[in-house]
């Protein structure tokens, strides 16, 4: 979960780093740290921010046109100078940085320290650069085999770059389940553990698979397998905009995230949803349309917000497409010997498309013979490469550690699957899946609107923000909208906040309610809505400070709620979309008011690439 980021050129290779690692900043943030190679091989780390290491390098030499920066998220012992990255080897001549695990680093670390190793930090990462060091010591061979070498020796997970002292202009990456990407310009290269460095300087760039190690020297890049065998590079034009990725105003990118919804929302429905024609496309499912139809059981993966996506996707799908689902979490799946069968397909959702235990989960169901559908945010990710078939978001880079607009994004990429799966299944006729599709159109002029709830809901915050505790509860579709409700809160306000079924609250949570409980209740007009109504008054009798978040022009509930927030009406199945815009704005002004870092929330990362 950390960022890397290398540069090896004809320019000054620090600003270039040192940018690079804010725009990564979302990937780890508890201490950050450059290796310049220019003669001798330095290493400047600090604890804390990007800035602070940038303000511990004012008076230092940081000139060279080779480098490599590290932006941490701490695993292996606890946020540091001394454990910050990059790390030496025991002799200083070479350097590492690193994103990911080393399981078996204990037993490695205890044979290097036999052979005279020395270790300062906590971590695993330099046990790996003292292993490569002693591989060369041992075999006479040189860095590159050292490195392919080493591979084969650790357990784990890992994207690194390698810089020597005997080997001034080169760099060494290698990957396996972490991602890295390799920008090739003008006789000058960049590594990275996303395209969001490299967008400024150039847009051509090469995705590394696992497995690969990637030599950058002489103006060359050279890839090759773990064997060694040599791999042709496949070079893919970005469409990744440098706008995108600044706050374009905004004080936050969370904020601004938030509020391009109703365009991200657009995005991921532009050449799926053709109105006028009156046809639902998505190219991903096309080849494989007769193993859906035949499905006999879907199987949705995903981890945290992209779990809450999954499970509106599990109303939708059983709803328009009478299949049965089930909702897992990725990291519980791959280690309870989960019964799948070739006729089941499974959906694995992830914003970045790195995910490690969603990954994980895929390798396991693709060993059983499943079919498996990605929905992914990030072109050219991990996911997107070892999924049968799938279908990108196209929400745009999301740099707020919460997700925001990915959710709204995943939810509905996942809606036009259902629409069309129902379709195809005939279990939706055509009249109610023309009314859909005309209120799928509708959405983002729908989010719009919620969107003016700003400052009305900036008002709410301001009596909220000291409280410790909050309920969020929602029926149906909106179930999911309560869980990512209080998770949104929790994630950047560290306030403790749990979202339940409305209905349960009756079997346990009600114990909590008093006069200084406040309850968010997501409480359209839908199919539950009466059965709501009365959770509300439960609430009330027992003097609980009930927010609720309702459809325009309903009257009953604002005559018991203390607050109400109204949202436009949408379709029952499509109201996730309109609802959740509400409890993203509280939990942001909440946070903010209690003066939280919103964007980078203490002790999360944005991609959760390690078990």
């Amino acid at each position: 979960m950390c960022g890397i980021v290398a540069y090896l050129g004809h320019r000054e290779a620090c600003p270039i780093i040192l940018k690079g690692l804010h725009r990564l900043e979302y990937r780890g943030y508890d201490s950050a740290g450059v290796a310049l190679l220019n003669g001798e091989l330095n290493v400047f780390k600090k604890k804390g921010k990007v800035s602070d290491l940038e303000a511990y390098l004012k008076d230092k030499n940081v000139h060279a046109n080779v480098g490599m920066g590290h932006t941490r998220w701490a695993t292996h012992g606890e946020p540091n100078d001394v454990n910050a990255h990059p790390h030496y080897s025991t002799s200083e001549r070479i350097a590492i940085i690193h994103n990911g695990i080393i399981e078996n680093y204990a037993a490695l670390k205890k044979h290097l320290e036999h052979q005279g190793h020395v270790f300062h930090s906590d971590t695993d990462t330099e046990v790996f650069v003292n292993l490569i060091e002693e591989i060369q010591k041992q075999n006479s061979c040189s860095l590159e085999e050292a490195v392919r070498l080493a591979l084969h020796e650790v357990i784990g997970a890992y994207a690194i770059v390698v810089l020597s002292k005997d080997a001034p202009n080169q760099l060494i990456a290698a990957r396996k389940g972490s991602p890295m990407v390799i920008g090739i310009g003008e006789g000058e290269f960049f590594v990275a553990s996303d395209a969001t460095p490299i967008i400024e300087y150039t847009n051509e760039v090469v995705y590394v698979n696992d497995y690969e190690i990637a030599v950058i020297r002489d103006g060359k890049l050279d890839i090759r397998s773990k064997e060694d065998v040599v791999q042709t590079p496949y070079i893919q034009k970005l469409e990744l905009e440098l706008d995108s990725i600044e706050k374009g105003g905004y004080e936050h990118f969370m904020l601004k995230e938030i509020f391009e919804q109703p365009r991200s929302i657009l995005d991921s429905m532009r050449g799926r949803l053709e109105l006028e024609a009156g046809h639902l496309n998505m190219g991903g499912i096309r080849a494989y349309e007769q193993k859906f139809v035949n499905a006999q059981r879907i199987i949705i993966v995903a981890c945290g917000t992209s779990w809450h996506a999954g499970l509106v996707a599990e109303y939708l799908i059983e709803d328009l497409a009478r299949i049965p689902v089930e909702v897992e979490y990725a990291s519980e799946f791959r280690y309870r010997n989960p019964v799948i069968t070739e006729r089941d397909i499974v959906i694995a959702i992830s914003q970045s498309g790195e995910t490690a235990d969603t990954l994980a989960a895929i390798e396991l169901a693709k060993s059983k013979g499943a079919t498996i559908f990605g929905v992914c945010n990030v072109v050219g990710s991990s996911i997107a490469r070892a999924t049968d078939a799938g279908a990108y978001t196209h929400a745009g880079p999301e740099i707020g550690v919460a997700s925001t607009k990915a959710f709204t994004a995943q939810v509905t990429v996942l809606t036009l699957l259902a629409m069309i799966m129902g379709q195809k299944r005939g279990t939706i006729t055509d009249t109610k899946l023309r009314e859909l599709m005309v209120e799928l159109n509708n959405i983002p002029a729908k989010v719009e609107k919620a969107l003016e709830l700003d400052l009305e809901i900036q008002a709410i915050a301001e009596i909220f923000k000291d409280v410790p505790n909050f309920l969020y509860l929602g029926r149906g579709y909106n179930f999911p909208v309560a869980l990512e409700g209080a998770l949104k809160l929790k994630e950047i306000s560290y306030i403790h906040a749990e979202g339940y079924p409305a209905a349960e609250m009756k079997h346990g949570p009600i114990a909590l309610i008093d006069e200084n409980m406040p309850v968010v209740v997501i409480a359209t007009k839908d199919s539950s809505y009466e059965k709501v109504v009365s959770n509300i008054q439960e609430v009330k009798a027992r003097k609980g400070r009930i927010i609720a978040v309702v459809t325009e022009g309903d009257t009953v509930i604002p005559a018991m709620a203390e607050f109400v927030v109204e949202v436009p009406p949408t379709s029952e199945v499509l109201v996730p979309l309109v609802s959740v815009i509400p409890l993203q704005l509280l939990s942001y002004h909440i946070a903010v008011l209690r003066g939280c870092n919103v964007d980078q929330p203490r002790n999360l990362a944005k991609s959760v690439t390690v078990e």
